[in-house]
């Protein structure tokens, strides 16, 4: 059985060694968190979702352009050894003048919807680094404890070796034995379940940053831009976070929207000019024996203007307007739901940040104390005075201790980060990163005047 353990034992070790192999250079956090700027999937799509909402103001806009279209026949016609051939084509172009004012307010409503989800692409920013500064700090932790869980194991595997040379020579008992046994078995289930949960740390680390993580640098929180107080954190996030403003600019574009459903309301003029030529040939003969009178060409100019005055659809637009309406009263509600979310998320951010410190002050002389005890023990233990529980106890409250205060130090690091989040100030800039930043309007201005083209402004 013992042979078991030992061997078990050492396959753990080794699987740790493994796992906590350095790589030739540590990566920091902010290094970490520039990765997951330019890598991470989910940013690039929303990206690439704001690329598709910026097409939208050049499709309202084209309702203040004209149309222009050709048209062509051809027809062949035989009967009775007579063959007749005729065709036309031509060009119209036809263009809005007044369309009750769909196409301004529809353009507008289009360039609202833009800011909106350009905001709403800065609060995807923001969910990613602090996702990948969360998934950093994880990492340290549980390699951490890993690593707490390795020394205790060999710890208690010195405790084993301890009881059984006292038991051999009489001054131990079978149960210190047993004791110490026990404590390693579970030592060792413990360092099992420590290191699987640093491979499912690991895994979250490469699905946000796009890389697996090797050798990290300690991480500290970010005292030095946090706001200096919770009102002042309200202050800010309740005007600058990004969720809010982006449905400021919704409510915005409901409100333009209304506009141009009842648009459909009032009269619309359009002006339409055409050119055409239409042909005839046969060989019927005409009069006199030359060919028939209605052969030859024939063309064709035309400038008109229409006038349409809708006076009852059924009450279809009617419905149209009460519903654009009522989506504009939601999109009010929903800023206050915003604002509601960004209070709620600051104030529980500050809070746990506040408290993490407290937590992480006593965890650390805790510890302090814990070791203490263990030495104390582990001496009176030789004298006598202690059992070989007494002394696996001390070890355990030990390894608490140290795994309490890797959490607490992490908790006070990711909490900084969110107080950032909360108020809308986790940006690139902010912090400093070495990287480039996306600019949304580069798109924006390629596409939004944009009359001809098939091809997107990076060549696809």
């Amino acid at each position: 059985m013992s042979f078991v353990r030992n061997r078990l034992v050492a396959a753990l070790l080794m699987s740790g060694a493994m796992l906590a192999s350095p790589s030739a250079m540590a990566e920091s956090i902010h290094g970490a968190l520039a990765k997951a700027y330019s890598n991470n999937s989910s940013l690039n799509s929303a990206r690439a979702g704001v690329r598709v909402t910026d097409e939208g103001v050049a499709i309202a806009k084209s309702g203040w352009r004209p149309v222009i279209g050709a048209t062509g026949s051809l027809n062949y016609q035989t009967q009775s050894g007579v063959e007749i051939t005729t065709g036309s084509f031509g060009v119209q172009i036809q263009q809005s003048l007044f369309d009750g004012f769909q196409t301004l307010n529809n353009v507008r409503s289009a360039e609202s919807r833009v800011f909106a989800s350009n905001e709403s692409l800065r609060n995807t920013e923001q969910n990613i680094l602090f996702n990948a500064a969360s998934a950093y700090v994880d990492v340290l932790r549980d390699r951490q404890i890993a690593v707490f869980r390795e020394r205790n194991l060999d710890f208690l595997g010195e405790q084993v070796r301890a009881a059984n040379s006292r038991f051999e020579v009489g001054e131990g008992t079978r149960t210190d034995v047993a004791q110490s046994q026990a404590q390693q078995a579970a030592a060792v289930a413990q360092l099992s379940a420590a290191r699987a949960q640093v491979q499912v740390s690991e895994a979250l680390y490469r699905q946000i940053v796009g890389d697996a993580p090797g050798r990290l640098e300690g991480a500290r929180p970010l005292g030095r831009l946090l706001p200096n107080s919770i009102e002042a954190a309200f202050g800010i996030g309740l005007v600058e976070h990004p969720v809010i403003k982006a449905n400021q600019h919704l409510v915005d574009a409901a409100a333009f929207q209304v506009k141009a459903t009842e648009g459909t309301l009032l009269p619309q003029v359009s002006a339409q000019a055409g050119v055409s030529r239409s042909f005839r040939d046969s060989n019927l003969p005409g009069v006199g024996g030359g060919t028939s009178s209605q052969d030859g060409t024939t063309d064709q100019a035309s400038v008109g203007l229409n006038l349409t005055i809708p006076i009852y659809q059924g009450g279809r637009v009617s419905a149209q307007v009460r519903q654009s309406k009522e989506t504009l009263g939601q999109a009010r509600i929903e800023v206050d739901v915003a604002r509601d979310t960004v209070r709620q998320a600051i104030t529980a951010a500050w809070t746990q940040y506040i408290a993490g410190q407290q937590v992480v002050s006593a965890n650390r002389e805790l510890v302090s104390a814990a070791q203490l005890a263990l030495n104390g023990v582990s001496e009176e233990r030789n004298v006598g005075q202690r059992t070989t529980l007494d002394v696996l106890n001390a070890q355990a409250d030990v390894i608490a201790a140290q795994i309490n205060l890797a959490s607490a130090e992490r908790d006070v690091i990711a909490a900084s980060y969110a107080i950032l989040s909360s108020i809308g100030y986790l940006t690139p800039q902010r912090l400093g990163l070495n990287v480039e930043v996306y600019r949304v309007e580069e798109h924006y201005d390629a596409v939004k005047d944009k009359w001809i083209g098939l091809k997107t402004p990076d060549g696809r």
